[in-house]
């Protein structure tokens, strides 16, 4: 059997064996260990395995990782989610909707010390919830509201999808999370366009709700200021190069512990639980990464993707159709898979195609932007049917709404996210032009 078809062949049993419920790491390892033998021999698997595994997790890189997790973690058990949450309800909540923009922005200030989606949407589906349904919101909207504003949790930097799409493509970490900062604005702003929508079409959805006063506004404001310093820090200090990713993660992290300690917001048992917490998750991507890496390897012994980057490079198709398509498929793709895995699953092949193709842009340019669009279908994959794992972290703890509610409440959301890539997609400066200046 031809290289190609080993590939094709490969990348079927792989989905097989995710269908059955084999985690996805897993599945990578075996399929990608049986291919590497097939096309190569035992031995050669063995040596490979001997000396790659070790230098790809004593990478100094891959420690940014735990730190940023462990940093959110800490976060999550001060409860600094609820500060943050009653600080924005304190300013938006006169404005119809405003809780529920007050929930979008809570989790863009969550998401800046945070990295993860959903982390991001389990805390505020705890820290949020009961405040919407207190003041008499829709079920849905409000469920909806929090789901996508989740996916603010990877789309703001720090985030952890971004770090591992520079490790697997080699780009700098930086570079991606400048890039990243205005399209993850971009996605707050219009995710409270699309509430304000919302509520203007459906008033009845989100009931008006009683401002605090100025008083109250002050004192929640000063409640939430040192961990609102810390992510200026955080990622002033890497935009700056003051840090590097991993320096700035480790003192976000460290940060993080000394405030909740002196604010007595973290007990001993929060401080082992989010160690435990950073433990599983980390030991759960790097488990990823490995079965990654050997799959590619299995791929690039079967030449597919250089193949596959040679024959749409020569079809003569307008670049930015080809770039369509492939973001098309990690649309289908991220609603029926884990970001995480549809990432690492895919890049292999695409990469190489969006690499081939001619923006008009340099290549280390063109590798952020692609990585920008990646970042944000990954997003839209996160709220949408029919597995949207958002969708799922909310339905598990808003156990009474139906999960059809949820998808429902999501769509003015997705809507947006159609808008905001189609931008970034035909003005490639929204995720380039605070790199080209920072530079």
């Amino acid at each position: 059997m031809s290289g190609i078809g080993v590939a094709l062949l490969g990348f079927a049993a792989m989905l097989l064996l995710i269908a059955v419920r084999m985690p996805v790491g897993l599945s990578m390892l075996v399929v990608g260990s049986a291919g590497f033998v097939y096309l190569s021999s035992w031995t050669s698997f063995l040596a490979y395995m001997k000396t790659n595994s070790y230098h790809q997790f004593a990478n100094y890189t891959l420690s940014v990782i735990p730190l940023f997790i462990l940093m959110g973690a800490l976060a999550e058990r001060s409860g600094i989610s609820t500060g943050l949450f009653k600080a924005a309800e304190a300013f938006a909540g006169r404005l119809r909707g405003g809780l529920a923009m007050a929930v979008i922005w809570a989790c863009t200030a969550f998401g800046a010390i945070c990295g993860s989606s959903v982390a991001t949407t389990a805390t505020f589906g705890r820290a949020a919830l009961p405040e919407l349904q207190r003041y008499k919101y829709d079920s849905g909207f409000a469920t909806g509201t929090i789901a996508a504003g989740g996916t603010l949790g990877i789309l703001v930097p720090p985030s952890v999808i971004l770090v591992v799409y520079a490790i697997t493509t080699e780009q700098n970490i930086a570079k991606l999370f400048k890039a990243a900062l205005i399209p993850g604005l971009m996605a707050a702003l219009f995710y409270c366009l699309a509430i304000a929508w919302s509520v203007r079409r459906r008033p009845e959805i989100a009931p008006m709700a009683p401002a605090g006063a100025s008083l109250d506004r002050f004192r929640l404001l000063a409640g939430i200021w040192p961990v609102l310093i810390i992510a200026f820090m955080v990622v002033g200090g890497i935009y700056g190069g003051v840090f590097t990713p991993t320096e700035g993660a480790a003192f976000g992290a460290i940060s993080m512990l000394v405030v909740g300690v002196l604010q007595r917001s973290l007990s001993a048992r929060g401080i082992l639980e989010s160690l435990k917490q950073t433990a599983e998750t980390t030991g759960m991507i790097f488990i990823i990464l490995l079965g990654s890496e050997v799959f590619n390897a299995f791929l690039a012994r079967s030449q597919f993707p250089e193949l596959a980057a040679d024959w749409v490079s020569h079809l003569g198709l307008p670049p930015y159709l080809v770039l369509v398509s492939l973001l098309a498929v990690y649309i289908v793709l991220g609603a029926v898979m884990d970001e995480l895995a549809m990432l690492l699953l895919t890049l292999p092949v695409f990469f190489p195609i969006v690499q081939a193709l001619d923006f008009g842009l340099p290549g280390d340019e063109v590798a952020i932007w692609f990585g920008i669009l990646v970042l944000i279908v990954v997003g839209i994959g996160l709220t949408a049917p029919p597995i949207g794992l958002n969708v799922f972290v909310i339905s598990s703890i808003a156990k009474t709404v139906p999960i059809a509610a949820t998808y429902r409440g999501v769509l003015p959301f997705i809507f947006t996210d159609v808008v905001r890539l189609g931008l970034v997609v035909a003005f490639p400066g929204l995720a380039l032009w605070l790199v080209r200046l920072l530079s």
